[in-house]
């Protein structure tokens, strides 16, 4: 449904920009959603997006458009609009939006930006950019609502009734009179009890809270985990500096995402900013496909070695990719599971004996179930037994094999400091690939008198 009515938006605003009719596609602008021209934008190339987003009315309007594309696209963007429009779209943004736009820019002109800056919101912008990236500080929000602990609920409400310049009141933080946060309470609370109460009376001094250099994936966690809207962030001493709220999170659980899946398959966001540079994309996935093929070369070496037993019993070819295959199959299996188990904090350290012993259970049954169906394809198709025991070995063991190195490879990685997601599954197909010939062939050689005969 969302992808029809984004081809019906696309195809009527390719129309208007064909036409250079400017009025009607600010009309058409103005009805569109900022997240749904954000959207459009993938369909149109840079001068025609630079063009929508000048058309778009309203700067605040166009602030929340610029807020929700792509990152990657950003650098190329900015460069391409009219500085001081740049710089008033950048005034319209919250400031945590506006620290990760600017982030992303070319120094030159992030200190461009800074400087034309109205000087509060230079200074609040600059704050955020003086925490590390991908940490809590960098992705917080310092408009964030919060009251003294002796405050009346009377008051609080009053004072709710005027913060329409904070984002998103999803709590009431409470200080005391040095800024530390103390306590929160819910806007349900403030209705139920009689206006003269404190907030101190009535506030729960048990605040999920973060600490400012904490990774935002750690955030992230803990939001998903406990099912609130907003975590408030706190320096060393306790004190009060800003708010996350869910859909930072959001954003922060996609990029982590996205950075996991493409680390995975060998590549990594950069490709994202090289559009279609085919040389240095190329460059990017180059790596971890040379380890590959340098495991490829050690398997077709491991053949040669046995190239006896192969020539006495050429039967055993139409057998090979059938090991492999499935040996580096159930291997990416169990890497991925791992992967994601270490990536949201539900696997660590101390449970790794009993995975493997998991799937060291699992590797088996999966592997008599294969191992027994495959025998009995190859004592039909070469009618010889001797041959099923022989590939039914094979993958038996092969796969047992391959679900146990899934866990030892990733873990390994990890405990030396080396992102699993980037480097596992490679290597997990790679080692699977060799153990899964070393297997073959050695059984296949045991055998050999029976399979000649």
């Amino acid at each position: 449904m969302h992808e029809q009515k984004m081809q019906v938006l696309q195809t009527t605003v390719s129309k208007l920009l064909r036409r250079g009719a400017t009025t009607n596609l600010k009309k058409a602008l103005a009805k569109i959603h900022p997240a749904d021209i954000a959207d459009l934008f993938r369909y149109f190339d840079l001068p025609e997006q630079k063009t929508l987003l000048e058309l778009t009315p309203d700067l605040d309007r166009a602030a929340d458009v610029l807020a929700e594309l792509e990152p990657e696209s950003w650098p190329e963007l900015a460069e391409l609009l009219d500085k001081d429009y740049l710089i008033s779209i950048v005034h319209e943004m919250a400031d945590d939006d506006s620290a990760v736009f600017i982030r992303s820019l070319p120094d030159e002109l992030a200190e461009e930006i800074l400087t034309k800056l109205h000087d509060d919101q230079s200074e609040d912008v600059e704050h955020l950019l003086g925490y590390d990236e991908e940490t809590a500080g960098s992705i917080m929000s310092t408009d964030v609502f919060f009251l003294d602990q002796g405050t009346t609920v009377k008051q609080a409400i009053e004072a709710l009734q005027d913060s329409e310049d904070y984002e998103m009141v999803f709590y009431v933080y409470v200080t005391d009179e040095h800024n530390h946060l103390v306590g929160v309470l819910s806007l349900r609370q403030l209705l139920t009890v009689p206006p003269a109460t404190q907030l101190s009376d009535i506030m729960s001094t048990n605040v999920m809270r973060v600490r400012a250099d904490m990774d935002q994936e750690m955030v992230a966690d803990l939001v998903a985990k406990y099912n609130i809207l907003a975590i408030p962030v706190v320096d060393d001493q306790g004190k009060l500096l800003g708010l996350i709220t869910v859909d930072d999170v959001i954003d922060v659980m996609r990029d982590e995402a996205t950075e996991d899946i493409l680390r995975m398959a060998g590549t990594s966001e950069d490709e994202m900013l090289l559009g279609y540079k085919s040389l240095q994309i190329a460059r990017l996935r180059l790596p971890w496909l040379l380890t590959t093929l340098v495991g490829g070369v050690v398997t077709g070496t491991l053949m040669w070695w046995y190239k006896a037993t192969l020539e006495q019993a050429i039967m055993l070819i139409s057998f090979i990719p059938v090991i492999t295959g499935m040996g580096g199959n159930v291997g990416s299996q169990t890497s991925t599971i791992l992967v994601r188990g270490f990536a949201t904090g539900r696997v660590d350290f101390s449970m790794i004996r009993k995975i493997f012993l998991k799937e060291l259970r699992v590797g088996l049954i999966m592997g008599v179930v294969c191992g027994l169906t495959i025998a009995l394809v190859a004592t039909v198709w070469h009618q010889n037994a001797y041959f099923g025991v022989v590939v039914g070995i094979a993958m038996v063991t092969a796969i047992t094999v391959a679900a146990c190195m899934g866990v030892l490879v990733t873990a390994f990685f990890k405990k030396v400091g080396i992102d699993p997601a980037i480097a596992s599954s490679p290597i997990v197909q790679t080692v699977n690939d060799i153990t899964g010939i070393l297997i073959y062939f050695s059984t296949a050689t045991l055998f050999l008198p029976h399979l000649i005969s």
